[in-house]
């Protein structure tokens, strides 16, 4: 399960182990640009940082933050990316604290279970070739 707020600089991501009665395993926020729509869905850009946190919210941890330092010395993190992305650990952070959006007691998501009669999703045929001429 994916939680994308609109214009956020992260997404948070419900883990399951369906090996395990569908236990919730952890909840991982991505930081990333805001989604945008394209033709094909939707396309964003990971800015190489991430926060695991405890299924019952009891603790968290932050991930890669040496591969995030390393990004934004070779430039692929803008100092304009790095003001947000401060922004966006701030508001993630108060969000899992606070028990808001995905993290509040109502939502449980750990009692969430896919509908088994949902069919499986496909991409179109042109998918992977679709548009590629205007990225070249």
């Amino acid at each position: 399960m994916q939680w994308v707020p609109p214009d956020t600089w992260f997404s948070m991501n419900a883990f399951y182990d369906a090996s395990d009665g569908h236990r919730l395993t952890n909840w991982y926020v991505n930081f990333q640009r805001p989604m945008r729509r394209t033709d094909l869905g939707f396309d964003t850009f990971d800015l190489l940082l991430d926060l695991v946190v405890a299924p019952d919210l009891s603790r968290w941890d932050w991930k890669d933050e040496d591969e995030y330092a390393h990004g934004r010395r070779l430039g692929v993190i803008t100092e304009a990316d790095h003001q947000a992305v401060e922004k966006a650990r701030a508001q993630a952070v108060g969000m899992i604290e606070e028990r808001r959006g995905p993290f509040t007691r109502e939502a449980d998501w750990r009692a969430w279970r896919p509908d088994p009669g949902r069919p499986a999703p496909s991409l179109p045929a042109d998918a992977l070739t679709r548009g590629l001429d205007r990225a070249l």
